[in-house]
């Protein structure tokens, strides 16, 4: 995001311009140099929520669905650490893709649908969450997260325009202290210092401040010719590539003038040598006007974007007055409907409904889904007609004296869409009440209209008798969930047991709780369920803002109904057989209003004639899995075995099918050819089978036996490694310590493969284990 390559050439080539900054301090001085008499304002930092997600979302398990409870935990301490500070907070966030930035918000989702793509790979092939290199945000991670700041007391602020902008110039009107981001453009802007949220440290209160005053030094420039700089080297408006002549004449001309220049950086000094050298800043016949036509458009629009209130471009530009958003939608509605909806939508307080109001277009970021599996059906799809019910609530229905009616364009992110053009949806027909009824009716009668309106949504008018009884964070689940089993056929009982299972545990668990639920492996398929039920959330806040809020929207939050750690555990509890009452801890009052919701759903879907049956799943870990360092990171003992009496540990079965205990921390199991599983010791080793395919226990360490001329086997004392099978193919048992012995005279030759080795020679040979070789077969990944 910002400017291309500036944050880098700031960062490795002009370090001076990087100043490390005390948060504190900083505050310090800005009261001291804006106080007015005797009254004092606590100084104010702007910070960019969309650029902070990453730094906000610090949770260890990302993969699952988003640990939400946790999240909210780290939000607190990011607040609290500003407000020791005596710091007030003021967060901003996009609430728009402005048409002129849409190539490049298509170019980014779709770099990030091959990351998701690497993502599933790594899943399949490892059974394991990936490194922090390969994160994904949890889906509606945005969007939530300016409900959660405003549920603690914190100012908080949706764009309507780009958010950059709207940023920058909240904080040059108000005399902010700083702007808390990682984005160039605020360099660019100059209203106040950029802080670096990337080099933030809370424990130090401290950061890296990005100097513009350094930069023009370093560069030559006065202030009013970097907007020019940013255009030249490429941003979210000018493409990289549109300039890409200029720039290469300028870094002609520049190697020229000096040839002995170092090659890193050398890009960015050329183009500023060469606004300097034209005079390209100024009128007259070297400034822009010497540029040709097409380009010096494009720097013309290029420039205006940085342009706050009250400044004037450096060239007589035709139309300088700031692009205001154009409502498309104005003559199918009535102009309180739009304030409220403007008004609602800068507050933070809705969402989905100024979007779809204003200009008709409905964005939707990328989610964790796996573009291989064509069982689920895309997410955005999923959707669709709970959306189409939401634009008939907003928009009318039928066409206009001239014959035309409103539609709504969608920028949904999901496998196998291009994303070269919008998709057009029109309002689902609905039979409620007017819009301004729902939004200002104040009477009994319109809160029990709210409610009627939004379960048509989700074709789920069965349940208004439901609602007594429920709470809205039990009744957002029961809706979601019977959504989304009449929408996709292929979920099964276990899905909804998890679904149901985990929304009830969450409400009685606190984070510190759910930090220590663990999983064997991770399932793709669970991945995909856990992104679609939150997605699905983000529908449930679409539909509850657009019928004028019947439920409070803080019930509808992920910290309220879902995490994702805690439902991949049910999944796998579901899924392996285990009885409601292991779902629900053993707790009678959990498993009775469990069975409640449970037999709400079926029901549902068997009046509408959805049979939902039972499909339990023999889940698979990845191959070559080691999932000690994430159980450690989750709190687990490292060296601690057995059964947990509350947790899930993933079981295993004997030939004859039954399940017993497996270990603490998981390594991969092997199969016989009747695709039987057998258990696998602490450090996983290649096992041997028997003729008929069984597989036997290992002990801890574990490597190939030898057997004495009659087959026998021989205890050793040390390690263990996989069993061989005497002349008459029965196995017999060794201590946890063995080391092989052999059988009677040395062999002269020794065949190097997997499962045999030389015996070493070396004096301390009873200290080592070599353990087999193997070879990744994955390409990807090492």
């Amino acid at each position: 995001m910002g400017v291309k390559g500036l944050q880098y050439f700031m960062e490795k080539c002009c370090p001076e311009t990087c100043v490390m900054v005390d948060f504190r301090e900083m505050a310090r001085q800005h009261v001291n140099s804006h106080q007015q008499g005797s009254s004092t304002t606590l100084p104010t930092l702007v910070v960019d929520g969309m650029a902070c997600l990453r730094h906000w979302y610090s949770c260890q398990a990302w993969v699952y669905g988003g640990q939400w409870k946790e999240y909210m935990h780290c939000l607190k301490e990011f607040v609290g650490a500003f407000t020791t500070a005596g710091i007030r907070l003021v967060f901003f966030f996009d609430g728009v893709v402005e048409e002129e930035k849409r190539a490049e918000w298509v170019n980014r989702r779709l770099k990030v649908n091959e990351e998701v793509a690497k993502v599933f790979r790594y899943l399949k092939f490892h059974g394991q969450q990936p490194g922090r290199e390969l994160f994904c945000l949890p889906s509606g991670l945005a969007t939530f997260s300016r409900f959660a700041l405003k549920s603690l007391g914190q100012e908080t602020w949706c764009s309507v325009r780009e958010a950059d902008y709207e940023i920058a110039s909240f904080a040059l009107r108000h005399n902010c202290m700083g702007i808390l981001g990682q984005d160039t453009d605020f360099i660019i802007y100059g209203s106040v210092p950029y802080l670096s949220v990337a080099q933030l440290r809370l424990d130090t209160m401290t950061t890296v401040l990005f100097s513009t005053d350094k930069l023009c030094h370093a560069l030559q420039l006065q202030k009013s010719e970097l907007p020019l700089l940013a255009c030249l080297l490429g941003n979210d408006v000018v493409p990289e590539q549109r300039m890409q002549r200029l720039r290469s004449d300028a870094l002609a001309a520049y190697r020229r003038k000096h040839p002995q220049s170092p090659p890193q950086g050398e890009k960015i000094y050329a183009v500023a040598d060469f606004i300097s050298s034209n005079m390209l800043s100024r009128e007259g016949a070297h400034g822009v006007s010497c540029l040709p036509l097409t380009d010096r458009e494009v720097l013309e629009k290029g420039v205006m974007y940085y342009l706050l209130p009250g400044q004037q471009p450096l060239w007589d530009i035709s139309d300088t007055s700031p692009r205001s958003p154009v409502c498309l939608m104005k003559s199918y509605l009535s102009p309180d409907i739009l304030q409220a909806a403007k008004e609602k939508h800068m507050r933070a307080e809705c969402f989905m409904v100024y979007n779809v109001l204003y200009d008709g277009v409905v964005e939707c970021s990328n989610t964790l889904e796996d573009r291989e599996d064509a069982e689920l059906i895309p997410q955005a799809i999923v959707y669709q007609p709970c959306r189409e019910r939401i634009y008939g609530i907003l928009l009318p229905t039928n066409p206009d004296s001239g014959g035309r009616a409103p539609t709504v364009r969608e920028w949904f992110v999901f496998p196998g869409n291009p994303l070269k053009d919008p998709k057009v949806v029109s309002p689902l027909p609905l039979n409620h009440s007017d819009l301004k009824r729902l939004w200002f009716g104040k009477d009994s009668e319109t809160k029990g209209l709210r409610i009627s309106t939004f379960l048509t949504v989700f074709e789920l008018d069965e349940f208004s008798v439901e609602h007594d009884r429920l709470d809205g964070s039990l009744m957002a689940v029961l809706c979601l969930v019977t959504y989304i089993a009449m929408q996709v056929g292929h979920l099964s009982l276990e899905d909804i047991d998890a679904y149901l299972s985990q929304a009830i545990c969450v409400r009685y668990k606190s984070y510190t709780e759910l930090l220590h639920t663990r999983v064997s492996h991770v399932e793709p398929r669970a991945v995909q369920l856990g992104s679609l039920f939150v997605r699905g959330l983000t529908h449930l806040v679409a539909a509850n803002s657009a019928c004028g809020c019947p439920f409070p929207m803080e019930q509808l939050m992920p910290w309220n109904t879902f995490d994702g750690l805690l439902f991949h555990s049910k999944y796998l509890l579901a899924h392996s057989g285990r009885p409601q009452e292991e779902l629900l801890e053993g707790n009678a009052s959990w498993v009775s209003l469990f069975r409640f919701l449970r037999e709400l759903v079926l029901g549902i879907c068997s009046r509408r004639g959805q049979t939902i049956q039972s499909r339990p799943r023999i889940t698979h870990p990845g191959k070559h899995v080691d999932h000690s360092e994430q159980w450690r990171e989750r709190g687990a003992p490292s060296g601690q075995h057995g059964p947990s009496p509350q947790r899930y540990r993933p079981q295993t079965r004997s030939p004859s099918g039954q399940h017993g205990p497996s270990p603490q921390r998981y390594r991969p199991q092997t199969r016989s050819p009747s695709g039987q599983h057998g258990p696998s010791p602490q450090r996983y080793r290649p096992q041997t089978r028997s003729p008929s395919g069984q597989h036997f226990p290992s002990p801890q360490h574990y490597t190939p036996q030898t057997r004495s001329p009659s087959g026998q086997h021989f205890p050793s004392p040390q390690h263990y490694t996989p069993q061989t099978r005497s002349p008459s193919g029965q196995h017999f048992p060794s201590p946890q310590h063995y080391r092989p012995q052999s059988r009677g005279p040395r062999a002269q030759a020794h065949v190097f493969t997997e499962h045999n080795r030389p015996r070493s020679t070396h004096p301390n040979r009873r200290r080592y284990h070599l353990a087999p070789r193997w070879q990744n077969p994955h390409p990807d990944f090492p």
